[in-house]
Protein backbone atom coordinates (compact mmCIF):
# COMPACT_ATOMS: atom_id res chain seq x y z
CA UNK A 1 0.00 0.00 0.00
CA UNK A 2 2.80 2.40 0.83
CA UNK A 3 4.33 1.82 -2.60
CA UNK A 4 0.97 2.56 -4.23
CA UNK A 5 0.56 5.70 -2.13
CA UNK A 6 4.03 6.92 -3.11
CA UNK A 7 3.26 6.24 -6.76
CA UNK A 8 0.00 8.18 -6.51
CA UNK A 9 1.73 11.09 -4.76
CA UNK A 10 4.34 11.17 -7.53
CA UNK A 11 1.66 11.14 -10.19
CA UNK A 12 -0.22 13.96 -8.44
CA UNK A 13 2.99 15.98 -8.11
CA UNK A 14 3.66 15.60 -11.84
CA UNK A 15 0.13 16.70 -12.75
CA UNK A 16 0.35 19.79 -10.56
CA UNK A 17 3.86 20.59 -11.77
CA UNK A 18 2.67 20.29 -15.36
CA UNK A 19 -0.35 22.49 -14.63
CA UNK A 20 1.95 25.17 -13.21
CA UNK A 21 4.21 25.02 -16.27
CA UNK A 22 1.34 24.97 -18.79
CA UNK A 23 -0.41 27.84 -17.01
CA UNK A 24 2.72 30.00 -16.95
CA UNK A 25 4.54 29.07 -20.14
CA UNK A 26 1.98 27.33 -22.35
CA UNK A 27 2.15 23.80 -23.70
CA UNK A 28 4.78 24.26 -26.41
CA UNK A 29 7.34 25.97 -24.17
CA UNK A 30 7.03 23.53 -21.27
CA UNK A 31 9.56 20.71 -21.11
CA UNK A 32 9.40 17.27 -19.51
CA UNK A 33 12.74 17.86 -17.78
CA UNK A 34 11.50 21.07 -16.17
CA UNK A 35 8.17 19.54 -15.14
CA UNK A 36 9.99 16.58 -13.57
CA UNK A 37 12.40 18.87 -11.72
CA UNK A 38 9.54 20.97 -10.36
CA UNK A 39 7.84 17.79 -9.12
CA UNK A 40 11.07 16.62 -7.51
CA UNK A 41 11.34 13.43 -9.55
CA UNK A 42 13.63 12.08 -12.26
CA UNK A 43 12.66 11.92 -15.92
CA UNK A 44 12.71 8.15 -15.49
CA UNK A 45 10.01 8.44 -12.83
CA UNK A 46 8.09 10.73 -15.17
CA UNK A 47 8.07 8.10 -17.91
CA UNK A 48 6.96 5.45 -15.43
CA UNK A 49 3.70 7.39 -15.01
CA UNK A 50 3.27 9.11 -18.37
CA UNK A 51 4.34 8.19 -21.87
CA UNK A 52 5.12 11.75 -22.89
CA UNK A 53 4.15 15.39 -22.41
CA UNK A 54 0.99 14.86 -24.46
CA UNK A 55 -0.31 12.15 -22.12
CA UNK A 56 0.47 14.34 -19.10
CA UNK A 57 -1.41 17.24 -20.67
CA UNK A 58 -4.35 14.90 -21.23
CA UNK A 59 -4.31 14.05 -17.51
CA UNK A 60 -4.37 17.75 -16.61
CA UNK A 61 -7.26 18.35 -18.99
CA UNK A 62 -9.14 15.37 -17.60
CA UNK A 63 -8.98 16.74 -14.06
CA UNK A 64 -10.03 20.19 -15.25
CA UNK A 65 -12.92 18.70 -17.20
CA UNK A 66 -14.17 16.81 -14.14
CA UNK A 67 -14.00 19.99 -12.04
CA UNK A 68 -16.09 21.87 -14.62
CA UNK A 69 -18.53 18.96 -14.85
CA UNK A 70 -19.01 19.09 -11.09
CA UNK A 71 -20.03 22.74 -11.39
CA UNK A 72 -22.40 22.26 -14.31
CA UNK A 73 -24.01 19.09 -12.93
CA UNK A 74 -24.70 20.84 -9.64
CA UNK A 75 -26.16 23.79 -11.55
CA UNK A 76 -28.32 21.53 -13.71
CA UNK A 77 -29.92 20.07 -10.58
CA UNK A 78 -30.83 23.49 -9.16
CA UNK A 79 -34.46 24.59 -8.81
CA UNK A 80 -33.54 28.23 -9.44
CA UNK A 81 -34.65 29.96 -12.67
CA UNK A 82 -32.34 29.13 -15.56
CA UNK A 83 -30.84 32.62 -15.78
CA UNK A 84 -29.98 32.56 -12.07
CA UNK A 85 -28.49 29.09 -12.49
CA UNK A 86 -26.33 30.47 -15.29
CA UNK A 87 -25.13 33.40 -13.20
CA UNK A 88 -24.41 31.15 -10.21
CA UNK A 89 -22.47 28.67 -12.33
CA UNK A 90 -20.38 31.43 -13.90
CA UNK A 91 -19.42 32.65 -10.43
CA UNK A 92 -18.47 29.09 -9.47
CA UNK A 93 -16.42 28.61 -12.64
CA UNK A 94 -14.51 31.88 -12.29
CA UNK A 95 -13.92 31.19 -8.60
CA UNK A 96 -12.45 27.82 -9.54
CA UNK A 97 -10.29 29.39 -12.22
CA UNK A 98 -8.88 31.78 -9.65
CA UNK A 99 -8.18 29.17 -7.00
CA UNK A 100 -7.39 25.99 -8.96
CA UNK A 101 -4.19 25.84 -10.99
CA UNK A 102 -5.20 22.63 -12.77
CA UNK A 103 -8.48 24.14 -14.00
CA UNK A 104 -6.67 27.25 -15.29
CA UNK A 105 -4.14 25.06 -17.08
CA UNK A 106 -6.94 22.95 -18.56
CA UNK A 107 -8.55 26.02 -20.10
CA UNK A 108 -5.23 27.22 -21.47
CA UNK A 109 -4.53 23.81 -22.98
CA UNK A 110 -7.85 24.03 -24.81
CA UNK A 111 -6.25 26.89 -26.78
CA UNK A 112 -2.67 25.66 -26.93
CA UNK A 113 -3.22 22.09 -28.11
CA UNK A 114 -5.06 21.56 -31.40
CA UNK A 115 -6.35 17.98 -31.43
CA UNK A 116 -9.89 16.99 -32.41
CA UNK A 117 -9.76 14.01 -30.05
CA UNK A 118 -8.97 16.14 -26.99
CA UNK A 119 -11.49 17.72 -24.65
CA UNK A 120 -12.30 21.39 -25.07
CA UNK A 121 -13.38 23.03 -21.84
CA UNK A 122 -14.70 26.08 -23.65
CA UNK A 123 -17.02 23.94 -25.76
CA UNK A 124 -18.09 22.08 -22.62
CA UNK A 125 -18.96 25.40 -20.97
CA UNK A 126 -20.69 26.68 -24.11
CA UNK A 127 -22.93 23.59 -24.19
CA UNK A 128 -23.99 24.29 -20.61
CA UNK A 129 -24.64 27.98 -21.33
CA UNK A 130 -26.72 27.11 -24.40
CA UNK A 131 -28.69 24.52 -22.45
CA UNK A 132 -29.59 26.99 -19.70
CA UNK A 133 -30.61 29.67 -22.20
CA UNK A 134 -32.87 27.23 -24.00
CA UNK A 135 -34.46 26.45 -20.65
CA UNK A 136 -34.79 30.17 -19.91
CA UNK A 137 -36.61 30.56 -23.22
CA UNK A 138 -39.04 27.79 -22.33
CA UNK A 139 -39.62 29.50 -18.96
CA UNK A 140 -40.54 32.73 -20.72
CA UNK A 141 -37.64 34.40 -18.92
CA UNK A 142 -35.86 35.95 -21.91
CA UNK A 143 -36.53 39.50 -23.03
CA UNK A 144 -38.38 39.97 -26.30
CA UNK A 145 -36.08 39.62 -29.28
CA UNK A 146 -33.33 37.74 -27.40
CA UNK A 147 -32.36 34.57 -29.26
CA UNK A 148 -30.86 31.85 -27.01
CA UNK A 149 -28.06 31.09 -29.48
CA UNK A 150 -27.04 34.75 -29.78
CA UNK A 151 -27.07 35.14 -26.00
CA UNK A 152 -25.03 31.93 -25.62
CA UNK A 153 -22.35 33.33 -27.93
CA UNK A 154 -22.06 36.57 -25.96
CA UNK A 155 -22.05 34.91 -22.53
CA UNK A 156 -19.58 32.18 -23.49
CA UNK A 157 -17.18 34.66 -25.07
CA UNK A 158 -17.39 37.03 -22.10
CA UNK A 159 -17.06 34.49 -19.30
CA UNK A 160 -14.27 32.44 -20.88
CA UNK A 161 -12.57 35.70 -21.84
CA UNK A 162 -12.15 36.43 -18.13
CA UNK A 163 -9.83 33.42 -17.95
CA UNK A 164 -7.60 34.85 -20.68
CA UNK A 165 -7.53 38.32 -19.12
CA UNK A 166 -6.93 36.79 -15.69
CA UNK A 167 -3.57 35.41 -16.80
CA UNK A 168 -2.18 38.92 -16.58
CA UNK A 169 -4.33 40.35 -13.80
CA UNK A 170 -6.22 38.14 -11.36
CA UNK A 171 -8.69 40.93 -10.60
CA UNK A 172 -10.47 39.80 -13.76
CA UNK A 173 -11.15 36.54 -11.93
CA UNK A 174 -12.95 38.26 -9.07
CA UNK A 175 -16.50 38.14 -7.84
CA UNK A 176 -16.76 41.84 -8.63
CA UNK A 177 -15.90 41.29 -12.30
CA UNK A 178 -18.49 38.55 -12.73
CA UNK A 179 -21.13 40.53 -10.83
CA UNK A 180 -20.49 43.62 -12.97
CA UNK A 181 -20.93 41.55 -16.12
CA UNK A 182 -24.30 40.17 -15.02
CA UNK A 183 -25.45 43.51 -13.65
CA UNK A 184 -24.91 45.00 -17.10
CA UNK A 185 -26.35 42.08 -19.08
CA UNK A 186 -29.36 40.94 -17.05
CA UNK A 187 -31.63 43.93 -17.79
CA UNK A 188 -31.11 43.31 -21.52
CA UNK A 189 -31.22 39.54 -21.34
CA UNK A 190 -34.12 38.88 -18.95
CA UNK A 191 -37.82 39.56 -19.37
CA UNK A 192 -38.98 42.53 -17.28
CA UNK A 193 -40.85 40.34 -14.79
CA UNK A 194 -37.63 38.39 -14.11
CA UNK A 195 -35.08 41.18 -13.61
CA UNK A 196 -35.99 41.89 -10.00
CA UNK A 197 -35.83 38.17 -9.14
CA UNK A 198 -32.24 37.69 -10.34
CA UNK A 199 -29.09 38.33 -8.32
CA UNK A 200 -26.03 39.28 -10.41
CA UNK A 201 -23.78 38.49 -7.44
CA UNK A 202 -24.92 34.87 -7.37
CA UNK A 203 -27.69 33.42 -5.26
CA UNK A 204 -26.01 30.14 -4.38
CA UNK A 205 -23.73 30.19 -1.34
CA UNK A 206 -21.10 27.97 -2.90
CA UNK A 207 -21.14 29.81 -6.21
CA UNK A 208 -20.87 33.27 -4.73
CA UNK A 209 -18.80 32.62 -1.63
CA UNK A 210 -16.25 35.41 -1.38
CA UNK A 211 -13.73 33.09 0.27
CA UNK A 212 -13.63 31.04 -2.92
CA UNK A 213 -12.34 34.12 -4.74
CA UNK A 214 -9.33 34.52 -2.49
CA UNK A 215 -6.10 34.84 -4.43
CA UNK A 216 -4.24 31.51 -4.63
CA UNK A 217 -0.64 31.10 -3.67
CA UNK A 218 1.68 31.87 -6.56
CA UNK A 219 3.20 28.57 -7.74
CA UNK A 220 6.97 28.45 -7.62
CA UNK A 221 7.66 26.89 -10.99
CA UNK A 222 11.25 25.86 -11.53
CA UNK A 223 13.06 27.89 -14.15
CA UNK A 224 13.88 24.72 -16.02
CA UNK A 225 10.18 24.05 -16.61
CA UNK A 226 10.42 26.16 -19.72
CA UNK A 227 13.95 25.23 -20.72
Amino acid sequence: MRKQERAERTRRALIHSAAAAFDEYGYASSRVSGISARAGVSTGAFHFHFEDKESLAAAVESEAREALLTITRCADSSDEPALQVLADASHAMVSRLRSDLVVRAGFRLSCDVVDATRSDLRSQWQDFVRRQLMRAGSEGALAEGVAPQDAATVITASTTGLEVLGRGDQEWLSRESVTAFWRLLMPRLAASHMVGRLDPAGSDVTAGDGDAYAAPAVPQVAERAAS
